[in-house]
């Protein structure tokens, strides 16, 4: 990052934690590359203060933000206009700002979610979401695009849960995708587990741990025991790298990706929105983060 000066730009990262995040890190990176005068800070907010706070950045002219968990839904609240996916999916990461001190929110994640999944066919394929919030329905919209067969959500919130699925029911039928809602305070999961050929965590569980104990990989260790070899496993987390869930599915001999290249895309599409500028420095963000990774 360049000297801050009195002409330095602010933009940021919303959430509630935020000190374990990697975006300080790309996106100062990027921003020196790219010769902007731009500082990105990570700032930790409450539900209760996100409205003032989004108020506040924009009365001051910030220059974007991004949003994480758990304010990806409740922002919409502070929005005047949404872009299409964002509207669709009901979630939003990236805040851009608008004349007369107003903000459009936008959602980058479907974008980001994608790219580690360029190389993998999922045609007529079974994948299992864990999780229903924000970050899952950016998931759900991205695999809308490629073509599955089935979509199972596992929560364990049935209000949340059927909410989610209502909601992205109305999404998914255009391309003939089905979707079900599974409860796993109520329901085995087991055999949903056995029968996907792609699992995804959307979920904070495991995230900045080192503990190996159960409440550290989502459903808990036992329910892992089932998992099938051809199974994909994508953890939206990326620290610690690599996650206790995505061992075990090492350990199975499972592929396994973590939340890294989405981080970084996502990111990346952010700053194009911001700024207009088409050509941002990815493998520079991304090295960047990773070299943070392994200090």
């Amino acid at each position: 990052m360049s000297t801050i000066t009195g002409k330095t730009n602010l933009v940021g990262l919303l959430g509630q934690p935020v000190n374990h995040s990697l975006s300080p890190i790309m996106h100062n990176a990027a921003y020196k590359e790219m010769g902007l005068d731009w500082c990105y800070l990570a700032i930790p907010c409450n539900k209760l203060n996100l409205h003032k706070v989004t108020q506040a950045l924009r009365l001051i002219d910030c220059r974007g933000l991004n949003i994480t968990i758990p304010h990806k839904q409740e922002v919409i609240k502070a929005c005047d206009k949404l872009t299409e996916i964002a509207s669709d999916i009901q979630a939003v990461n990236t805040l851009i700002p608008e004349k007369n001190n107003q903000w459009i929110g936008a959602n980058t994640d479907v974008e980001g979610f994608l790219s580690p999944l360029k190389n993998h066919s999922l045609m007529d394929k079974s994948v299992v979401v864990i999780g229903c919030g924000g970050s899952a329905r950016a998931v759900v919209m991205g695999l809308n695009s490629l073509k599955i067969k089935k979509v199972m959500i596992i929560g364990r919130n049935e209000h949340s849960l059927d909410i989610f699925v209502k909601s992205m029911r109305t999404v998914l039928i255009k391309n003939n995708i089905s979707i079900v809602g599974i409860n796993n305070t109520k329901l085995n999961v087991a055999p949903y587990i056995k029968e996907a050929d792609l699992i995804i965590n959307t979920t904070p569980i495991g995230m900045s741990s080192k503990d190996t104990q159960q409440e550290n990989v989502p459903l808990g260790n036992e329910i892992w025991d089932c998992l099938s070899s051809k199974s994909i496993l994508y953890d939206l987390i990326y620290s610690p790298r690599p996650t206790n869930w995505l061992k075990l599915g090492q350990q199975k001999n499972c592929c396994t990706i973590d939340g890294l290249d989405m981080l970084v895309e996502q990111g990346a599409f952010s700053i194009k929105l911001w700024s207009g500028f088409n050509d941002v420095p990815v493998e520079l963000m991304k090295s960047s983060a990773e070299k943070h990774l392994m200090v």
